[in-house]
């Protein structure tokens, strides 16, 4: 169950559509809480709380200077949750398989 939190906070994150067009945004450089605020037509208080979910997943990173905090792209590379979901889709390719072979083998059977 352990290994799975941070598969949570990554998915989680990656769930709202705001918080992949900050991920989306963060590719092009660094953007400060401002910067983002206004792009997304938001709070400063509100992009930081997508920005902290982000940042727990290893999304972003921030960095403050002076009065301003900058976000940038994190160094989580996605690779368990790539792996977990391509686990995940070779189990239900399985299961699919069986099913299609299952329907073959009792065609026509009544």
């Amino acid at each position: 169950m352990v290994q799975y939190l941070s598969l949570d906070a990554t998915f989680a994150a990656l769930s709202d559509p705001t918080r992949r067009g900050i991920l989306q945004d963060l590719r092009a450089g660094p953007a400060s809480i401002s910067d983002l605020a206004a792009r997304y037509r938001m709070t400063p208080t509100g992009i930081t709380k997508h920005v902290r979910l982000l940042e727990e997943a290893g999304l972003v990173v921030t960095e403050k200077k002076g009065r301003v905090r900058y976000c940038r792209l994190g160094t989580n590379p996605l690779e368990r949750e790539a792996d977990w979901i391509r686990n995940h889709q070779q189990m239900i390719e399985g299961r699919m398989d069986r099913l299609a072979e299952f329907l073959d083998r009792t065609k026509g059977t009544s």
